[in-house]
């Protein structure tokens, strides 16, 4: 069965904003490193809930969702070492998960957007509250309120932190009177497009903690027979308790490849669950902890999976009717996940970083972080 949405009550998020730390916090030491174990620094900062009155239909008999009348756009943002995705439906109805780096503050995501004709952001998702992720939520929340149509609602997973951008976001939310649910396994995203369902696979019921990894936001979308899965930078205890758990759900054509494709995601036993035939990486060309990791490109690679990185080619964009899948990207490269590995960026003897891009060859910055 699944649990309803738990409704954040505005008033409260005053009381978290003021105990959630100082403005002046530094928020590049916010983003995610790939040896980061825990998230200590917000035990008493989780959000205060309470319930709401608009729960998610939880009948288990329900009609199967009708056969799609257009295309599923799923846009991959090239946004550097950051995420973000935008799921437009054939109904335009749309879903913006993520928002990309803070020192951006949503600036080319809102570019992007208006590019495309998008007035409004129908579901505005935040994986969890790192500032690679969250980084445009309050300027993307501002902007769409005071010069477009609005947010519909945002979601995250009630796990809080103590960041100048959390912080911004929750104050944004606050401002412009945004409804923000708490989502949980077994939600569904209330989309008005009834051709496409949105299923919450992650954070699990019950006492997680307060590790943002581990109660990232995992999703899985069904369009017609075509099926994606987003999992934030869900790690490798995340992804076993979602074999564990959810086996049977988490079977996908298209797999955006956890915590910026790094060692810590991405596990055998995941990947041979999910058993994806496209896979996207989110990252830097250049990134600074080494992204995508050797290790998941090569795993690519043996399992023949078509492999796409916003460093590499740009922005990604998928178009399906339910049945086939097209691709298009900015760049044209190669999408052999071996390709991939020999374009990344080495580091030379003289602890300088030897760039090799499409078409670009220059020795730049120190040595990546391999971490």
């Amino acid at each position: 069965m699944r649990r309803t949405f738990l409704l954040i009550v505005t008033v409260l998020l005053i009381t978290i904003a003021g105990c959630a730390g100082g403005l002046g916090g530094a928020d590049n030491a916010d983003t995610d490193h790939d040896d980061e174990a825990t998230d200590d620094h917000n035990e008493d900062e989780d959000q205060n809930e309470s319930e709401t009155d608009e729960p998610v239909d939880d009948s288990d008999d329900v009609a199967p969702p009708p056969d799609p009348a257009g295309d599923l756009e799923i846009h991959h943002l090239d946004v550097g070492q950051a995420d973000s995705t935008l799921l437009v439906t054939p109904d335009g109805e749309t879903v913006l998960i993520d928002t990309g780096d803070w020192r951006q503050n949503g600036a080319d995501v809102i570019d992007y957007l208006e590019d495309l004709g998008v007035d409004r952001v129908d579901h505005l998702v935040a994986t969890h509250a790192h500032a690679d992720h969250i980084g445009g939520h309050a300027g993307v929340i501002e902007h769409f309120e005071t010069n477009g149509e609005g947010i519909g609602a945002a979601y995250d997973s009630g796990v809080a932190h103590d960041s100048a951008t959390y912080e911004n976001y929750l104050d944004a939310i606050e401002e412009h009177d945004v409804e923000l649910f708490e989502v949980i396994e077994g939600d569904e995203l209330p989309l008005e497009d009834e051709s496409l369902e949105a299923t919450v696979l992650n954070p699990p019921e019950g006492d997680s903690g307060t590790d943002l990894h581990y109660n990232s936001v995992t999703i899985v979308f069904e369009f017609g027979e075509t099926t994606y899965l987003t999992t934030g930078d869900a790690e490798d205890a995340a992804e076993q308790r979602l074999v564990d758990d959810h086996e049977s759900d988490l079977e996908a054509d298209v797999y955006l490849a956890g915590h910026h494709g790094s060692s810590t995601s991405s596990t055998p036993a995941f990947l041979d669950t999910v058993s994806p035939d496209i896979a996207i990486i989110s990252s830097d060309f250049d990134s600074q902890y080494g992204h995508p990791h050797d290790e998941v490109l090569e795993e690519f690679g043996e399992r023949g999976i078509e492999t796409y990185w916003t460093g590499v080619h740009g922005d990604i964009v998928l178009a399906t009717d339910g049945e086939e899948i097209d691709v298009e990207t900015t760049s044209d490269f190669s999408t052999d996940a071996d390709d991939l590995l020999d374009e990344k960026p080495r580091e030379q003897d003289d602890g300088e970083s030897y760039i090799i891009g499409p078409g670009v060859s220059h020795v730049t910055g120190p040595p990546i972080a391999n971490s």
